[in-house]
C-alpha cells in the first residue's frame, strides 16, 4: 500500500482561506518572506518528510528503541534522517535567528509540522523537545545560561527533555522526592528518580539538557516549593565546552504500547552523589517556569493527535477506493454484477465522512490556535495581545484533551474500515491507533486537563474569557446566516451555543459549591461537548469560506473539494451536535452516583 502525507489541498485551504495566513507579512517581523517563500518551505517539508522521515516509521516501531550496556540506542534508521534533519534547520522553525531559528510565523510552523511530525512521531520525540527545553532558557535564563545552552537545543545539536514524573508522585508533581541542596560554587547538587522521561537518554546528539523538577532543602511542601534547574547529561564549563558525565544514569526504558522508537526512560539522577544543576529563574518557582514547556507541550499533543487522524484517514480513504468487495445495492440481486469498491457502501461512506469531519475540524482547532500565539506577539496594543493569549490559556486543555480524545478514535475507525486487515501488520492503521493512545495520557491525562478547565480556565477573569469564546463563534453563525446554503446549518447550530453557555454557568457555579466533587465528576463530558461545539465552529467557518470562494468562482476540477467542506459541516452539525445537546442535558441532571457509589459495590 502506498504511504501517505497530510493533505497539502486542506493545509493550504485553512492557512490562506480561512486564517489569511499572508496578512502575516505585513508585519516588520516578517517582511523578508513572501507567499513563495512560504510554499517554497512547505513544499520542502514535505518532500523531506516523504523521502527521509516516513521510511522510519514501520522500521523504528519494529526495532525500536534499545537499552544495552547500561546505554539506550535509538533505532538506526533514525540517524541519517536524524542529521539531515538538524543540517536543514528544521528543528526550531519559528525562533529567532540569532538563536538557531529560522524567524517563520507560527503558522507555517505549524503545517511543515504536520510533515515533519506526522511522518514519524516517535522520530521527531528526539527533535523536538529540545525546543521546548530552550524555550524555557529564552524566557527565564541568565544571559549565561542562554549562551551556553539556547543554540545547541534550538539547533538540535544538543538534546532536551523534561523530567516531572517519579514512582510515587505520578500526576501530582508537589509529591515529588528529588532534592537539591546548594553547593559552594553556587550550583546545586541533585539527586532522586524520575520515570516517563520521553528522549531521557539516547545516541543521537552527544549531550542532552534535563530541566529537572526538584526541591531544594528547607523548600516549603506542595507546588510551592518547587524549583527548577539545568541539569546536563554531560556537564558544561563556562567556555561552552562538555566536561565530563554529570551522574545522570538511565537504568531502563519502558515496553510501551506503541511509540516503540522513542526511549521512554527511567532516570536515576545523584545516584554516586556526582549531579549537578544550576538553578533556572528563581527559587520555589519552578511550576512557573515548567508550566511555560507543559503548555506548549500540550499543544504539540493536540497536533500530535491531528497527525495521526490524518494519516489514518488518508489511508482508510485510499483503501475504500482501491477495495473491492460485495456488489452496489441496486445490484444485489444479480450474481453476475460486478464487486465494486466498499467506498460505493453507504456505511463506510458514512464512516469515511465521520472521519474527514474530525481530522478537518482538528486541524482548523490546531491552526486556529497558532494564530492566536501570532496575534498574541503581533498585536499592537498589550490588551489586545493579552485577549488573545486568554484565549490560548482557555483553549489548551480542551485543543489537547479533545484532540486526543477524537484522534484515537479516527484511528480505529481506520481500523473499522479495513476490516480484519486494519488489524494486522500488513497495514499501517493498527500502528497509528498504537501510536496514538499516549496523547490522551501524557502531558496530564484527561481528566486531569478537564479538571484544569473547568477549576481553573473557565472562571478565568470572572468568566469574561469565556464569553469571548462564545461571542467568537457567535461571529462565525451570524456570517453563515448571510449565506443561503448554510443558513439553516447555522441555525441549527445556534441553540447548541447557547446550551453550552448554560452549561459552563451551571457546572462552574457548581464547581463552587458544596458539590463540587459531583461537578468534577462531569469535568471530562464538560470538556467533550466544549470540543464538539468547537468542531462544529471550526467546520461552519470552513464551510464560510468555501461558500465565499464558490461564489467568486473556482475551476471546475476544485468545486469538489468546496462542496466537500460544505458536506463536512452538515454531517457534523446535523448528526453530531444533537448528540452533544443530549450530553449537556445529563451535565444539568447532574447524577451523583459517580460520587456517591460505596468503594465496595464497583465489584471485583
Amino acid at each position: 500500500m502506498a504511504q501517505v502525507i497530510a493533505d497539502r489541498k486542506d493545509i493550504d485551504f485553512v492557512l490562506y482561506e480561512q486564517f489569511d495566513t499572508e496578512t502575516v507579512i505585513e508585519h516588520d517581523r516578517y517582511k523578508a518572506f513572501n507567499l513563495k517563500t512560504f510554499d517554497l518551505i512547505l513544499k520542502e517539508a514535505r518532500n523531506f518528510a516523504a523521502k527521509e522521515i516516513l521510511p522510519t516509521y514501520v522500521e523504528g516501531d519494529r526495532n525500536g528503541a534499545c537499552f544495552e550496556n547500561g546505554a539506550v540506542k535509538a533505532p538506526e534508521s533514525y540517524r541519517r534522517p536524524f542529521e539531515m534533519f538538524r543540517q536543514a534547520g528544521w528543528s526550531s522553525l519559528s525562533e529567532d535567528p540569532q538563536y538557531g531559528g529560522q524567524g517563520l510565523p507560527h503558522l507555517i510552523n505549524t503545517a511543515a509540522s504536520e510533515y515533519l511530525m506526522g511522518t514519524n512521531f516517535a522520530f521527531s520525540s528526539y527533535t523536538s523537545l529540545g525546543h521546548g527545553t530552550g524555550k524555557m532558557i529564552e524566557l527565564f535564563g541568565t544571559e549565561k545560561q542562554k549562551e551556553l545552552f539556547l543554540k545547541k537545543l534550538y539547533t538540535a545539536e544538543w538534546g532536551g527533555t523534561m523530567l516531572l514524573t517519579e514512582p510515587g508522585a505520578g500526576s501530582d508533581v508537589g509529591a515529588l522526592t528529588t532534592t537539591a541542596a546548594k553547593n559552594a560554587d553556587g550550583t546545586y547538587a541533585i539527586s532522586g528518580n524520575k520515570i516517563f522521561i520521553t528522549a531521557g537518554d539516547h545516541d543521537l546528539t552527544d549531550n542532552i539538557i534535563h530541566p529537572v523538577l526538584a526541591r531544594i532543602q528547607g523548600a516549603p511542601s506542595g507546588t510551592k516549593g518547587i524549583s527548577l534547574f539545568i541539569v546536563p547529561k554531560i556537564w558544561v564549563n563556562d567556555d561552552g565546552h562538555p566536561q565530563e558525565p554529570n551522574d545522570v544514569v538511565c537504568i531502563g526504558i519502558e515496553e510501551k504500547m506503541g511509540l516503540h522508537g522513542s526511549a521512554t526512560c527511567s532516570l536515576t539522577l545523584g545516584g554516586k552523589g556526582r549531579c549537578r544543576g544550576i538553578l533556572l529563574g528563581e527559587e520555589n518557582q519552578g511550576m512557573k517556569v515548567m508550566f511555560h514547556m507543559m503548555n506548549e507541550a500540550r499543544l504539540g499533543v493536540g497536533i500530535q493527535a491531528l497527525v495521526h487522524a490524518s494519516a489514518a484517514y488518508l489511508y482508510a480513504l485510499e483503501y475504500a477506493r482501491q477495495r473491492h468487495q460485495g456488489r452496489a445495492l441496486e445490484k444485489m440481486m444479480d450474481p453476475e454484477a460486478p464487486q465494486v469498491p466498499i467506498i460505493q457502501h453507504p456505511d463506510v461512506r458514512r464512516m469515511l465522512l465521520w472521519m474527514k469531519a474530525y481530522v478537518e475540524g482538528m486541524r482548523s482547532f490546531c491552526y486556529f490556535v497558532a494564530n492566536s500565539l501570532e496575534m498574541a506577539e503581533l498585536e499592537a496594543s498589550v490588551e489586545k495581545r493579552q485577549a488573545h493569549q486568554d484565549l490560548v490559556d482557555l483553549l489548551t486543555p480542551v485543543l489537547k484533551t479533545y484532540n486526543a480524545e477524537y484522534g484515537f478514535k479516527v484511528c480505529v475507525m481506520a481500523i473499522q474500515v479495513f476490516g480484519g486487515y486494519g488489524y494486522t501488520k500488513e497495514y499501517p492503521v493498527e500502528q497509528l491507533a498504537r501510536d496514538c493512545k499516549i496523547a490522551s495520557l501524557y502531558e496530564g491525562t484527561n481528566g486531569i486537563q478537564a479538571m484544569d478547565l473547568l477549576v481553573r480556565k473557565l472562571g478565568m477573569k470572572k468568566g469574561r474569557i469565556f464569553l469571548t469564546f462564545i461571542e467568537q463563534i457567535k461571529k462565525v453563525i451570524r456570517c453563515a446566516q448571510s449565506i443561503q446554503k448554510l443558513k439553516e446549518l447555522a441555525d441549527e447550530m445556534e441553540p447548541v451555543v447557547d446550551q453550552l453557555e448554560k452549561t459552563a454557568m451551571h457546572i462552574g457555579q457548581t464547581v463552587m459549591s458544596t458539590e463540587i466533587k459531583t461537578a468534577l465528576a462531569h469535568s471530562v463530558p464538560f470538556l467533550e461537548v466544549m470540543g464538539d461545539v468547537v468542531m462544529a465552529w471550526m467546520l461552519l467557518w470552513r464551510a464560510v469560506a468555501a461558500s465565499q470562494k464558490m461564489e467568486d468562482g473556482v475551476k471546475k476540477k476544485d468545486l469538489v473539494f468546496y462542496e466537500g467542506q460544505i458536506k463536512s459541516a452538515e454531517f457534523f452539525i446535523q448528526g453530531e451536535l444533537p448528540v452533544t445537546m443530549g450530553k449537556m442535558q445529563a451535565i444539568l441532571r447532574g447524577t451523583k452516583a459517580a460520587v456517591e457509589i460505596p468503594e465496595a459495590a464497583f465489584g471485583g
